[in-house]
């Protein structure tokens, strides 16, 4: 007979092998217990039951899941103290699963599982037995609450249920730094055995990855991962239950790891020299061309400045913040005729430098730049290119030379130049201009007092080319010679009382000439000869003034 457990007058056997430690004490099979209606416990035979720590949980049965058997799955027996075994005694359960998963044998009280079990899905049952009167249908006892629980078996492979799972480390990171965490669920009882518990291990990448076996922490199992030679690793890690005993369940989860940038790459110029060619010119800030340096790093990483080391005399750098390429642009005008090429030397500096890495290897680098400046057929210059100043005398005659301008073309030496004045300056055709040598003579009889100054322009172009024409401002000055007689100043009308006495001021003259000595004019004043015999008047010198 299995053993059983008696409350009031209620005893529950339980199916052999399926009776585990229950959550109070030891249930040991081979003993009985039972309660009096008035709640004492009677024990039964010399190993009857002692009470361990908090007291017998009697009304349990343990079924084990995943049944495969072809037969219903026998959980356990109820029966009454009333049950002599004539058959007057009609057993009941009502509650979870009854009448479905569980039926019970009306006549033996013998309780059987119709279907296989899953723990995981439903952990226990909780049901109530009965025991009636096959006659009357009476109930011979009160009704008696039991509980069904479903025995673990580890049937659950642990999962990964937030996989594929996608995680970063910067490159060049220590042996060890973690990366991220797995974890993954086992559905099986944690309290049960090892069935939940679970341990990681790296089935693909471990080279280069290690996963803590018990934390599912990811870890770097190398210290050179190089972003520029491989930016991302796939690895698939595996969970296995039973804390990897042999038989446990296994699961796996693809794991990509991103490798992520620092800066460990200097800026390089692909040429050491670069050579680019401008017409002379050109106007300043002209590019001339764009050069870039490549950096194998990414992002701001890759961020670099540009600076002229040397020939940022005529030229200048910039950087395209949006290109990142260096641009040589034009300082200072270009001359063919003074230098024919130009090298400048253009270094990139990365903006962004670990410290890390400062002392392992310089973050710039150099090229050179050379600019070769082609010929452009230019007009001819005046010398000296500000304008030339002459002087001729006012009395000079006609054809006399009143001076030379002199402009050469700078594409080649001895090329003929022809000179001409603008008429537009000199309408009157004072001055003539010599063609080939560009003398300036008087065309016409000059009056200082007219005109002090003449302001003329010359005009220089190339012989064989007359759209290539320069022009230069001359002005001339007329100097002065004495050839105007002093005049008075103005018209002067004197008149006298007749009782003056002898000696008394009568008149002050002044008088004026156009001419114009370099230290002002002297005057010498006399009476008229028909003036000179009137004894009533006569001329005071007081002295020589000169007259400005």
């Amino acid at each position: 007979m299995a053993p059983s457990w008696t409350a009031g007058a209620w005893t529950l056997f339980a199916a052999l092998g399926l009776i585990s430690c229950c959550s109070f004490g030891w249930c040991e099979p081979s003993r009985t217990s039972s309660l009096t209606p008035g709640g004492s416990r009677q024990e039964q035979g010399p190993s009857s039951l002692e009470r361990v720590k908090r007291g017998w949980v009697w009304n349990q049965f343990f079924v084990v899941e995943e049944y495969t058997g072809t037969e219903p799955l026998y959980v356990g027996k109820i029966h009454t103290d009333s049950d002599e075994g004539e058959g007057n005694i009609k057993y009941t359960i009502s509650g979870e699963g009854a009448g479905s998963i569980f039926i019970i044998d009306e006549l033996t009280g013998d309780i059987h599982a119709t279907e296989r079990l899953d723990r995981e899905e439903k952990a226990s049952y909780t049901l109530r037995a009965q025991a009636r009167d096959r006659l009357s249908n009476d109930p011979l006892e009160p009704e008696s609450e039991f509980v069904i629980k479903v025995q673990d078996i580890n049937d659950s492979e642990p999962k990964f249920l937030e996989g594929p799972y996608i995680g970063s480390v910067a490159e060049l990171s220590p042996i060890g730094t973690a990366v991220m965490n797995v974890t993954a669920s086992d559905a099986d009882d944690p309290t049960y055995g090892s069935s939940a518990r679970v341990v990681y291990s790296v089935l693909d990448g471990e080279k280069f990855f290690t996963v803590d076996r018990k934390t599912g922490t990811i870890m770097t199992a190398v210290a050179d991962l190089d972003r520029e030679t491989q930016d991302r690793y796939e690895l698939v890690v595996k969970a296995t239950d039973m804390a990897g005993q042999m038989g446990g369940l296994s699961g796996s989860t693809t794991v990509t790891i991103v490798i992520t940038d620092v800066n460990d790459n200097p800026p390089r110029f692909p040429q050491k020299m670069y050579h680019f060619s401008v017409s002379e010119g050109v106007a300043v800030g002209t590019p001339v061309g764009r050069v870039i340096a490549t950096d194998a790093d990414m992002g701001e990483n890759t961020d670099m400045s540009y600076l002229i080391k040397e020939g940022g005399d005529l030229f200048k750098v910039t950087t395209d913040v949006e290109t990142q390429e260096a641009v040589v642009s034009i300082k200072k005008p270009l001359d063919f005729e003074t230098k024919r090429t130009h090298s400048v030397v253009v270094e990139a500096v990365n903006k962004h430098v670990d410290p890390r890495f400062e002392d392992l290897v310089s973050f710039r680098d150099q090229t050179i730049v050379q600019v070769s400046v082609s010929d452009i057929d230019e007009p001819p210059i005046f010398q000296p290119a500000e304008g030339a100043i002459m002087e001729v005398q006012e009395d000079a005659k006609v054809g006399a030379l009143v001076g030379i301008v002199t402009a050469r073309d700078p594409d080649g030496k001895n090329k003929p130049v022809r000179f001409s004045i603008d008429r537009t300056t000199d309408q009157e055709m004072i001055f003539h201009i010599d063609p080939d040598s560009g003398a300036i003579t008087l065309g016409k009889i000059l009056d200082r007092e007219t005109a002090g100054w003449h302001n003329i322009t010359v005009k220089a172009v190339e012989a064989d080319n007359h759209t290539m024409a320069s022009h230069s401002a001359v002005s001339i000055r007329i100097l002065d010679v004495n050839d105007n007689p002093p005049e008075l100043a103005t018209p002067y009308e004197a008149s006298v009382c007749e009782d003056a006495k002898p000696g008394q001021l009568i008149h002050t003259i002044s008088v004026v000439d156009r001419d114009e000595p370099q230290s002002g004019h002297r005057f010498y004043f006399t009476l008229a000869p028909e003036a000179s015999s009137n004894r009533h008047f006569t001329l005071c010198i007081l002295k020589w003034l000169p007259f400005t």
